[in-house]
């Protein structure tokens, strides 16, 4: 499987290591009320998706970026790839 890759171009997906879901961008605020029961629910429960799902890869052997990949669980189809940082900046996360 081709991961293409939005700054280096079409990489083999043995480059990247699979880290989960990309809704692991949007961690809680450990601060807030009811911290301890959001972390929960952040770090345990998973969907199991058929279909399109957005994850994380890491790029372990290359250049060490953090990239979020939109792709089809059932054809192994990769729709988009962005980097994780442009894709949390766009949802108000990053800085």
């Amino acid at each position: 499987m081709l991961i293409e890759h939005p700054l280096l171009g079409p990489c083999d997906a043995q480059e990247f290591v699979y880290k989960g879901d990309a809704c692991l961008i949007d961690r809680p605020d450990g601060m807030a009320e009811g911290a301890e029961a959001a972390f929960y629910e952040h770090v345990y429960p998973r969907d199991n998706p058929a279909g399109l799902h957005r994850e994380l890869w890491f790029h372990e052997q290359g250049d060490r970026s953090w990239l979020v990949v939109t792709r089809n669980t059932r054809t192994h189809e990769i729709v988009k790839v962005e980097l994780a940082r442009d894709f949390a900046r766009a949802r108000g996360r990053g800085r």
